[in-house]
């Protein structure tokens, strides 16, 4: 029987990457983004809007159509973006609702659909940042929505989370992701210390077919050095 994903964010670097990935491990992929993915098995295009409540209902409809009884091996959420500024920055405000939206939107939406949609066992990926572990000073609103989504990880993991049985909600936690648009902003950076796509698709591969899965709640950062990566679990909070 064919495996079945979803990918939350899946028209962005890393779900593009993602819906490629398992595409050509022969899985049916669909996509969930505000534009359509033509590489996906089916997508499911947001509505953009600035309520919560009317986003969440028309993507939990969408998603219900499109599936039916049918269950999914994992749902895998990779929307977000980044925006810096301080507590006194002009744009603090939009901001934060923009993290928000990217952020926490697109994971409350994905763990609700887990509720409903993950088989028994089945794998829930957020991303949240290794940066959000601490302060962030210089990027007030993007350290708050990923510490909101390290919070939601944590709480799916507990009893009655609501999750099916023996399902996990694992955290990925990136420093810096190589895409285009993170070399076009930062054409000086060391990419070296930058995570190739690939290897996020890839170990969410492993993790969905059982080797190496982290136990549900964890919070995994992502460290790239010297062109190698490594997964390594942060402290719960």
């Amino acid at each position: 029987m064919a495996r079945r994903v979803l990918v939350y964010g899946g028209r962005g670097a890393l779900g593009s990457q993602c819906v490629r990935y398992f595409r050509s491990k022969n899985w049916w992929v669909a996509s969930i983004d505000l534009a359509e993915n033509v590489e996906a098995h089916a997508s499911v295009v947001v509505k953009a809007t600035d309520s919560f409540p009317e986003q969440a209902e028309q993507v939990t409809a969408e998603v219900g159509k499109l599936l039916g009884e049918e269950k999914v091996d994992a749902i895998l959420c990779v929307a977000g973006g980044w925006a810096g500024g301080s507590a006194k920055a002009k744009s603090l405000y939009k901001n934060c609702d923009l993290m928000w939206k990217q952020s926490v939107w697109t994971s409350t939406i994905s763990s609700y659909l887990a509720t409903q949609h993950l088989k028994e066992g089945g794998l829930l990926t957020l991303t949240g940042a290794q940066a959000a572990l601490s302060g962030t000073p210089g990027m007030i609103a993007y350290g708050m929505a990923k510490g909101a989504v390290h919070q939601l990880c944590q709480s799916l993991a507990g009893a009655n989370s609501g999750l099916p049985s023996g399902c996990a909600a694992v955290a990925i936690l990136p420093v810096t992701l190589d895409t285009p648009a993170n070399r076009k902003s930062m054409p000086d950076a060391d990419f070296s210390s930058w995570t190739p796509l690939d290897f996020i698709a890839e170990t969410f591969y492993d993790w969905i077919t059982g080797k190496d899965r982290p136990s549900s709640g964890s919070l995994i950062q992502v460290i790239t050095t010297g062109g190698k990566t490594e997964l390594v679990s942060a402290a719960h909070l």
